[in-house]
Parts: structure tokens; sequence; C-alpha cells
């Protein structure tokens, strides 16, 4: 009687000792490299002079929409009006905004007492009587373009946003300055 075992320990043994010299093989080296230019790229770092390729003249960036009102605030004071109505959402989108951008410097009642006043020069109050008279267009173009230590905003608060957080700087303002109409309707509520 013969053991199967031992007629397949030759075949067994061929098969291990291959693949023992299988995994032992190193090969570090290629015989021939194919593409030279794409093993052997020189290294390019982001945004190192003469790396980044200038954008053809005269395009512009995609969803890109240009500001006419660049060097003209009184222009835009004048035509610039707030195509958003006060909503409720509005208005709620508008204090998030404004309390992630503008409360650090303005504060939360934009009496312009915000938490870098110490460090930085307090910003004019945004209960002023000036500020109170301009138009929204006005506002909006301070945002946009900044004014005298004020940054521009453009690239932190899109277009519409913008609409929002004047939404919103209205409500406060009125929270301080209540007309007398507001004052008549807290009278009737009160009652």
């Amino acid at each position: 009687m013969q053991c199967k075992f031992l007629n397949s320990f030759p075949q067994l043994a061929v098969l291990v000792g291959f693949s023992l010299g299988v995994l032992a093989c190193r090969h570090e080296q290629p015989n021939y490299i194919y593409m030279p230019d794409m093993v052997y790229t020189p290294a390019m770092k982001a945004q190192k002079e003469g790396s980044m390729r200038m954008p053809v003249q005269g395009t512009v960036p995609r969803d890109f929409v240009p500001y006419p009102y660049k060097n003209d605030p009184e222009r835009a004071g004048r035509e610039l009006k707030n195509p958003l109505r006060p909503t409720r959402a509005v208005l709620e989108q508008g204090q998030k905004i404004y309390n992630v951008t503008c409360r650090t410097c303005h504060g939360p009642l934009g009496l312009g007492d915000g938490s870098v006043v110490p460090r930085y020069p307090r910003p004019p109050s945004l209960q002023s009587d000036k500020v109170r008279n301009w138009p929204d267009g006005s506002i909006y173009h301070v945002i946009s373009m900044g004014q005298n230590i004020m940054p521009s905003y453009a690239s932190q608060i899109a277009p519409a946003d913008r609409w929002k957080v004047i939404h919103y700087v209205r409500v406060l303002q009125r929270s301080q300055h209540p007309s007398a109409e507001d004052l008549k309707i807290l009278n009737q509520e009160s009652n």
C-alpha cells in the first residue's frame, strides 16, 4: 500500500521552493526605463516662482461677477439696493454670518467693542448716526471693498450673504434706537 502524501511530496517541495525563490528575489533597478522623463522628473514646489502659470489675458474665473463700484462708494450707496426681504430665515443667516465675521471687531450689538479692540483701534460703531443713515448700498460697499483699516470681506462673505448681514445690522440698529412706531408696537403688546 502506497501513501498518497509521499507521491505528492516532490511536487509540493518544488512548489514551496519556487515560492520562496520568488519571494527572495528583489529587483531594485529595472533593466530598461521606458519613459525616463516621467520616472526622473524635477520636483516643483507649489506656488514657487516660475512654477505657477499666469491666466490667459482677458479671462475671468468661473462664477466671477465684476464689482463696478470699486472706486465709487457714493454711487454704490445710491444704486445698490438690498434685493432680499428681511424674513426670519434671512435674519437668522445674517446673524450667523455677523457673529462669525463681524462680531470680533464690531461687538455683539455693533457698538465697536469687539474682542480685538484692546489690541487694535476701535472700529466705528454701527449704532452711530452716520452709519444708521447710510443706505444699504454703502454698507455693502464697505463689506465688499473695506474701509480705513477694515479689509475687504469679499472673499469671506458671498454677495447674497452680505445683504443678509446688512438686514441683521439694521435689526441691531433698531434694537438700540427704536423708532416711534417700534415703541408704539411695544406698548400695544405690553397692554
